[in-house]
């Protein structure tokens, strides 16, 4: 039996699922535009799911919206009005709740920011990944280095000064120079947040069925270091493997999934984590991933793809494979608190972890060192089930 003190932090994901052009790395649940979005008909969709999963979160606040995609910033201002307006109505807001809305900059109307502001929306997280053209080209991206950086001073202008700019590297035919350069023009974008990560081949990609050349392991080490030696310089401190941000701009919303909190998830293919501590549970969920099913079963309430109970001998990998991608790690007692088992029940791989320098064990916390931070697969199969 699964013994639960406290219930986590609820955050709520919404999918859009719809994009200009499919890039050629993106394994999202993402399906270029036809025939227009039926923009009316999915905020409708979007709020009759969130009604179906409101009975089983009621009463429990919101710490923070998250609106990815896809491409959500092809939504009018007014329908995310309609919408953000619509879950005020149900859950209400905290005066300071987080809103986040991913957006690329080739979509992105600078007369926009202003009215995205006045819907609600207090954070943006814009797709940059390069300022290089010839980089975004290679990549499949629809926006060049130039618009990337007018839609950060437009965001600085209509007062979204709460920003992050996504950037990759090892892209095909960059150099750590060209990586380095593309860092340097982030930074001098002052955006409150930075993700910096790694280009990865994922199956059910074009790049996967037909991997471009891409830099050698020795290169992308050498960006991997000067990005977080360069980062940390600028003032952005590293808080998860590849997010760093200024003081007190860290991402609330990510930083529940990477405390085990729960998230309602709704919208075509999202996932979702719920904790139930009435019957000593915890259970996840994703609903139907392709739109027009989605939008065509919303009306009835059938969008549910999947729900399973997230089995006792799981839980320590699953807390674990997000805990441990925490720079400061975490506390004992936040293992217990929401997975509902002694820390006992990882005493064992933990102590071997810190024999192999990969964890370092505080009285008050457990964190990877920067060998585990490095080596994170290998520091996470010692909780793999039995």
């Amino acid at each position: 039996m699964l013994n639960f003190t406290s219930v986590p932090p609820l955050s709520l994901y919404i999918h859009f699922p719809w994009c200009v052009r499919k890039c050629p790395y993106c394994d999202f649940n993402s399906h270029a535009v036809r025939d227009g979005i039926p923009e009316a008909a999915f905020i409708d969709a979007l709020l009759t799911d969130v009604d179906g999963e409101l009975p089983s979160v009621w009463g429990r606040p919101l710490t923070s919206i998250f609106i990815g995609g896809g491409t959500p910033s092809l939504l009018s201002p007014e329908a995310l009005d309609r919408l953000l307006s619509g879950l005020r109505a149900r859950f209400g807001f905290e005066p300071d709740l987080e809103v986040t809305l991913e957006a690329n900059p080739g979509t992105l109307e600078q007369g926009r920011f202003t009215e995205y502001r006045a819907a609600g929306i207090t954070r943006l997280s814009i797709g940059v990944q390069s300022f290089n053209n010839a980089r975004l080209e290679a990549i499949g991206r629809i926006h060049t280095g130039a618009e990337a950086a007018l839609a950060a001073e437009a965001a600085h202008r209509s007062g979204l000064d709460n920003f992050n700019l996504d950037l990759m590297y090892g892209l095909p035919g960059q150099s750590p120079e060209a990586a380095l350069s593309d860092l340097e023009q982030a930074i001098a974008l002052e955006p409150a947040h930075l993700s910096y990560y790694q280009l990865t081949l994922e199956p059910n990609t074009a790049f996967y069925q037909a991997p471009p050349p891409l830099p050698d392991d020795e290169s992308l080490w050498a960006m991997h270091r000067q990005g977080h030696e360069r980062l940390t310089a600028a003032g952005y401190g590293p808080y998860e493997v590849s997010a760093f941000a200024r003081p007190g701009r860290q991402c609330i919303h990510n930083l529940n999934y990477w405390m085990f909190g729960d998230y309602l998830g709704i919208g075509p293919g999202a996932h979702g984590k719920r904790t139930d501590p009435a019957v000593w549970r915890i259970v996840r969920s994703h609903k139907m991933r392709h739109p027009e099913t989605w939008l065509a079963r919303a009306s009835s309430g059938e969008v549910m793809a999947e729900q399973h109970r997230v089995g006792r001998f799981e839980l320590p990998l699953e807390f674990m494979m997000n805990a441990l991608r925490l720079f400061d790690g975490f506390e004992p007692q936040l293992f217990e608190q929401r997975t509902g088992l002694p820390l006992y029940a990882v005493e064992k791989p933990l102590r071997a972890a810190e024999e192999r320098g990969l964890i370092q064990w505080d009285i008050d916390r457990i964190s990877p060192t920067e060998r585990g931070r490095n080596y994170l697969n290998e520091l996470l199969e010692g909780f793999l089930p039995d």
